[in-house]
């Protein structure tokens, strides 16, 4: 039986999975956070037409430190959109809402690494609770 191959982005995603399990949870590492609601807005580059969007309430005992969510291009490879450093961030400032915008840095796809970057964009808005 032939090795299994496994692609770019696989291997990312597979060691970012491993960094979001061994991280806390919301609750343990944001004792005074109560409640967070969270809604995700996904566009492409040039950041007019909205791709996809997400609205939740975070379960703070099940969701993990290590706030991230995947690009939605789905040849990006070693992008994704990280928002633990802006969830810290409006913790410690005590907000009860912060949004922002962050740009994927990954690679549009496997044949364009090192060439060409996705650039993918998410908009999101944190309503948190104390």
């Amino acid at each position: 039986m032939p090795p299994l191959t496994t692609s770019p982005r696989a291997k990312f995603r597979q060691k970012e999975s491993r960094r979001v399990l061994k991280s806390d949870t919301l609750a343990v590492a944001f004792p005074k956070l109560k409640s967070l609601k969270v809604e995700l807005s996904f566009f492409p580059p040039d950041g007019v037409k909205r791709t996809g969007q997400m609205k939740y309430a975070v379960n703070l005992a099940h969701a993990k430190s290590v706030f991230r969510f995947d690009c939605q291009n789905k040849e990006c490879v070693r992008g994704d959109f990280d928002l633990s450093d802006a969830l810290a961030a409006a913790i410690a400032a005590r907000k009860t809402s912060a949004d922002g915008e962050i740009c994927c840095r990954g690679w549009r796809n496997k044949d364009s690494i090192r060439k060409v970057y996705c650039r993918n964009i998410l908009r999101y808005k944190f309503r948190l609770g104390y």
